[in-house]
């Protein structure tokens, strides 16, 4: 779902800039083009890929009461 409305979202934009004469926020040349291709896709297996570990040490940090012991949290 996220990569459909991402492919929704990229073509949304295309539209808009070319309606409005605006350049494309994107690079001019194909190896500028990879890059963004490349770092896209790393970001996307590594939210899918990597360990997600639980909160172990929520009471320990301060919130917005600034104390450390957990005092006005909900």
């Amino acid at each position: 779902m996220k990569i459909a409305i991402g492919f929704v979202l990229a073509l949304s934009i295309g539209v808009v800039c070319r309606l409005a004469g605006l350049p494309l926020p994107a690079p001019p040349v194909l190896i500028g083009a990879l890059l963004v291709v490349a770092m896209s896709a790393g970001y996307a297996l590594t939210d899918r890929y990597a360990a997600h570990r639980a909160n172990a040490h929520r009471p320990l940090c301060a919130g917005p009461t600034g104390g450390a012991d957990g005092a006005g949290e909900r």
